[in-house]
């Protein structure tokens, strides 16, 4: 645990140093908006140029929308923020960005989503006001509240589903909907598994006062059950099948069960799900869990 936090620390202050302002957007995070591209990829017969470049609009509208939501986050909890081990290296906690600046990047990148989401349709206008208002309020109030915060975390995700489906104009599969709900949960309970952990008291998250290592251990186990039963449901459902033209999809199964209990391991023997997005980049068996899953169900789908 020491040396992974030292090593984010020395990240956070070469970047606070080099460029605080993209430190303050968090780039590293919009891995997340790939969720918008969820269901072009389920709905081949929708796949086209015209298509993926929505799509992709798509993404950019929710990366501007999430940096902006982060920027309020900073302004909210830079005070708490300059106490914490990792987090004070962020530019407003650290100083390198002033509040006023920060704000009014907040008010631009919401305001170019906003815009962005407008030009794409009313639809996914509604979408990105909704995950705006969704977030503020976490940012607010929300994170605060046991349960809530992690199923505010939930259905941030499942609107970019709705995001990416309304820009395409498909009806987003109820399947897909609560499979990427489940996985959003699983995640958010393995972060605050490790916050109790590392024994984070309630002045750096209100919401740890409802948890407990036990709780949350029972919570993951029933998300996860959960989460293996969909996903199983959904690819040996007669609908999905006939749809997508084959009656393999279950192969994928031993790729989602691969990295959920990789996951798990990390969650609870390695003892370092802070910071579920870095997992991404960083862990290859997590890596090539997600690579298998995506080349052998495009294989299967579009072969």
């Amino acid at each position: 645990m020491a040396s992974k936090s030292l090593d984010e620390a020395a990240d956070a202050t070469g970047l606070v140093a080099r460029v605080p302002y993209l430190a303050l957007l968090r780039p590293g995070q919009w891995i997340k908006n790939a969720f918008v591209a969820a269901p072009l990829f389920f709905t081949p017969e929708a796949v086209s140029g015209a298509a993926a470049g929505r799509v992709g609009l798509g993404i950019v509208a929710f990366s501007l929308a999430a940096s902006a939501v982060y920027i309020v986050n900073d302004l909210r909890d830079r005070e708490a923020d300059r106490h914490h081990a990792e987090k004070r290296f962020r530019p407003l906690a650290a100083g390198t960005v002033s509040p006023g600046l920060a704000a009014a990047l907040a008010f631009a990148l919401a305001a170019a989503a906003l815009a962005l989401a407008a030009a794409l349709g009313v639809d996914v206008l509604v979408v990105v006001l909704a995950y705006l208002t969704l977030q503020v309020a976490y940012c607010f109030a929300l994170k605060r509240i046991a349960i809530v915060d992690v199923l505010a975390i939930a259905v941030g995700f499942v609107l970019r589903i709705f995001a990416g489906a309304a820009v395409i104009a498909v009806t987003p599969s109820a399947w897909i909907v609560v499979c990427a709900g489940l996985l959003a949960l699983f995640l958010a309970l393995g972060k605050r598994r490790d916050d109790l952990v590392r024994e984070l008291d309630g002045d750096h998250r209100g919401s740890l006062a409802g948890y407990t290592l036990d709780y949350v251990d029972r919570a993951l186990t029933v998300t996860v059950a959960a989460l293996l039963i969909a996903y199983l449901v959904y690819t040996t459902d007669a609908g999905v099948t006939a749809r997508l033209g084959t009656d393999k999809l279950y192969l994928t199964a031993l790729f989602v069960v691969a990295g959920v209990l990789r996951y798990l391991q990390i969650v609870i023997v390695e003892k370092r799900s802070g910071a579920p997005t870095q997992l991404v980049y960083r862990d290859r068996f997590l890596q090539g869990a997600v690579l298998g899953w995506l080349v052998t169900f495009a294989a299967l789908i579009y072969g």
